[in-house]
């Protein structure tokens, strides 16, 4: 299907703007055009989430146009209002408000999820961006932060501040409410888009929130409960906000997840799609999309007809002179990346999910063994838990976002002799819930806990996502093994191994993406504690890697070598904290250069793990050790992009090898 892409250009905001008809209508039909942008930008970025960016439009555009001077003070100025999302993903309904104001170029809104573009989740290196979010429960406090900072400098200004229903379920999110409330801090509005949808089903499934007005009410908050997709409703309550500014306000917005896009709304999307949401995340296909794209537009023309106004005029992207300078991205050698070095890289994709592997190998474990409970943090569907969950109900536990809680009552039913399975991106798992990690680990029970959305990739989401800390979190804390599978089969064996064999607590770290190229691993391998596998021969240098995504690069590398006869070996390890240094020395044996590539920071990762070891060891003799890995902060971008960025991508390293053989 070719695909008709186009864009409301910033001069049709202003057009309607201008028009003197009634407010709720004029921003009625904002709200609807910055919903049409929405959906061509994260079409265009091939990901992002919809469902709860249409649903929160409305106080959006109301507050930008309407509500907050932040526009017309400037986005500088002291004593502007600041608005955020903790929820933060969805950012791509933010965006487009900000690009019907000008803040945002054409240019940048069509940037989203790429290098040098506007991130997936809020990054405030992108222009008019308040606050960095998109790990959940931090937004109360942060606003509070701002407010407590504005009255202590005496500046002007309000702070709002928007939540999800779901995020509610960490528990910071009432540790903020209660102590505002005991330090007196009244200059910020707290708003929850309540659209009653997790990931992919109704909140309530998950972990209701009960009654929630009279919940926050008890840390004596006052609670206004509005329709927050009506104008009307919405202007009603920040009135009552402004005349009571001595008090601490929460606004709970009842929304439709998907508003504006019938087959995208709550509960209808639910029933059309056997009780799951299919439109949290991601782009949607090129027949929903145009489906969704002519809806809109439909009810545009209508709206304006209304008032006979002229209708909109949709510019074609292909078409857009782009006016802002691009800057040119330069790789960690201080290269400039041209638009042909990414093109060219092929990373490739393949239909080989190693969490399908995880989730599957889980369900057979679970069927032996009537003890081995799963845990889960609303992310059944990412996981790949639905198998167990559906498979075993009365072994499976959905304990919503809330990882603290899940780790510490794992803790509970390890102590109780049952062996708990912990689920969750491995960014939220292994940094928010470190601490209940190391006091389980203390009682020396056994657990195991799934890191998902290991590493660099996807990189689309922004560095909240990337999880590139999780080894270094981890590998400090006694009494843990992790492990870091490349393929299906060494999947089931690290499953197998972690369940029936090991007798610590164990990580299995994993990349969420489809694999890059499948990884062969030779026939007779099994998997030996402490030991990894060669997957080339090489004579003049050893490169250390492991997971799917690093090992393609690996490999590649290697090939390219190989063709300016240089013999690469590149060696598989899948042990992350531990290794059987009688292997080590023997493998490493006959090389002076030794290479390790890690999908973490270099700091921390495996191979500062294998450095030390050698050096443990007096093993280094004049051996010369070279750590490939992710240098400062993660980038955004596409696959491609982001490993080029960072120069771990097949061609930079076969480059880099050389430069430092």
């Amino acid at each position: 299907m070719n695909l008709k892409m186009q864009l409301i250009k910033k001069s049709e905001f202003d057009r309607i703007n201008e028009i003197n008809i009634p407010i709720y209508y004029k921003l009625g039909i904002i709200a609807d055009m910055c919903r049409f942008n929405t959906l061509i930008a994260v079409k265009k970025a091939g990901s992002g989430h919809l469902g709860s960016s249409l649903s929160s439009m409305e106080i959006v555009v109301w507050l930008y146009y309407k509500e907050m001077n932040t526009i017309n003070i400037g986005i500088n100025s002291q004593d502007r209002d600041i608005y955020f999302s903790s929820k933060g993903h969805d950012v791509p309904g933010l965006y487009s408000v900000l690009h019907s104001l000008g803040v945002l170029s054409d240019d940048k809104l069509l940037s989203l999820r790429r290098l040098n573009g506007i991130d997936g989740h809020p990054d405030v290196g992108v222009n008019g961006i308040e606050a960095n979010t998109g790990s959940l429960g931090m937004g109360i406090s942060k606003a509070k932060g701002m407010a407590w900072a504005k009255q202590y400098k005496k500046l002007k200004g309000h702070v709002f501040v928007m939540t999800g229903d779901g995020e509610f379920q960490e528990g910071q999110n009432f540790e903020a409410l209660q102590t505002a409330v005991q330090q007196k801090i009244y200059g910020f509005t707290v708003i929850m888009d309540h659209n009653k949808v997790q990931s992919d089903k109704p909140l309530d499934q998950i972990v209701s929130l009960g009654d929630l007005k009279a919940k926050i009410e008890s840390f004596g908050w006052e609670v206004i409960r509005i329709d927050g997709n009506d104008l009307i409703s919405i202007e009603a309550a920040f009135e009552y906000r402004k005349k009571n500014s001595y008090k601490n306000i929460f606004i709970i917005a009842d929304t439709i997840k998907g508003k504006g896009v019938s087959f995208m709304e709550h509960p209808q999307a639910l029933t059309n799609n056997k009780g799951l949401y299919p439109w949290h995340a991601g782009a949607p296909d090129d027949t929903n999309f145009e489906k969704a794209i002519n809806e809109i537009k439909n009810r545009l023309q209508e709206k304006l007809s209304g008032y006979n106004i002229d209708n909109l005029n949709y510019t074609e992207i292909d078409n857009l002179q782009l006016e802002v300078e691009k800057k040119i991205p330069l790789n960690s050698l201080g290269e400039p990346i041209s638009e042909a070095a990414i093109s060219n890289h092929k990373s490739g994709v393949t239909s080989e999910y190693i969490v399908e592997a995880y989730g599957k190998a889980l369900l057979n474990e679970g069927k032996i063994h009537p003890e081995l409970i799963v845990l889960d943090a609303d992310l059944s569907s990412d996981c790949r838990l639905r198998y167990f969950e559906k498979g075993i109900p009365n072994q499976f536990i959905e304990n919503g976002i809330a990882e603290q809680d899940m780790v510490s009552m794992a803790g509970g039913m390890a102590k109780m002799g049952l062996l708990p399975v912990v689920n969750s991106f491995a960014s939220f798992l292994a940094s928010r819930a470190n601490e209940q990690i190391y006091n389980n680990a203390t009682e020396k029970t056994k657990i195991i806990y799934g890191f998902h959305y290991a590493g660099l990739i996807p990189a689309g989401p922004g560095k909240s996502h990337q999880s590139i800390r999780d080894i270094s979190l981890i590998s400090s804390l006694p009494n843990i093994e992790i492990l870091q599978p490349c393929n299906l089969s060494e999947t089931e064996m690290i499953v197998d191994y972690c369940v029936n064999k090991s007798s610590q607590n164990c990580v299995i770290r994993m990349n969420i993406s489809p694999s890059p190229s499948s990884i062969k691993l030779p026939d007779n391998y099994s998997l030996e504690s402490g030991k990894g596998i060669s997957l080339t021969k090489g004579e003049e240098a050893i490169l250390f890697a492991y997971g799917p995504v690093m090992l393609h690069e690996a490999l590649n590398a290697a090939i390219i070598l190989n063709n300016s006869k240089f013999g690469l070996e590149v060696i598989n390890m899948p042990w992350l904290n531990r290794v059987d240094i009688d292997w080590l020395q023997q493998t490493i044996s006959k090389y002076n250069s030794i290479y390790i590539l890690d999908d973490h920071s270099t700091t921390g990762g495996l191979g500062d793990f294998i450095i030390s070891k050698l050096t443990q060891h007096q093993l280094l003799d004049s051996k010369k050790i070279i750590k490939f890995g992710i240098e400062g902060y993660p980038a955004c971008g596409t696959p491609s992009e982001s490993l080029n960025y960072h120069s771990i991508d097949a061609n930079s390293l076969a480059k880099r090898i050389l430069i430092n053989f």
